[in-house]
């Protein structure tokens, strides 16, 4: 039997074309389609042609939330495996973003960031 393959996530954000365009800058991905989405809102798909990131949002205002940890359900993170790990930490940086709890053990060297909603990203490299 095959395993199964993760195609995508999707997540709520204040401004999906702001979070699309993040993405592509910092992991090289593109566009795969945006439009119209439910209750009005949009939604980008943002990836590979073979995985992506729905990043989308209502028409009216969305509530910040404090911490998905204790959220049963929530999102913790999503990760994200790059070549130059060293290389995305310094456009991280150069968006306004904080790297976090850095990490280099087995199987590979990581860290953390929040974007502008507040979604924390793992950025990995093996």
């Amino acid at each position: 039997m095959q395993a199964a393959m993760l195609e995508h996530v999707n997540v709520t954000v204040s401004d999906p074309a702001k979070t699309a365009r993040m993405l592509e800058t910092l992991f090289g991905w593109r566009t795969r389609w945006h439009g119209d989405a439910m209750s009005g809102g949009t939604t980008y798909h943002v990836g590979t042609d073979d995985t992506y990131v729905a990043v989308y949002s209502p028409a009216g205002q969305t509530a910040p939330v404090d911490s998905s940890y204790a959220l049963r359900g929530g999102l913790n993170h999503i990760a994200v495996v790059v070549d130059d790990l060293d290389r995305t930490e310094e456009q991280v940086k150069d968006m306004g973003f904080v790297p976090m709890n850095h990490g280099d053990y087995e199987p590979g060297r990581r860290f953390y960031f929040r974007d502008h909603d507040g979604i924390e990203f793992e950025v990995v490299s093996y």
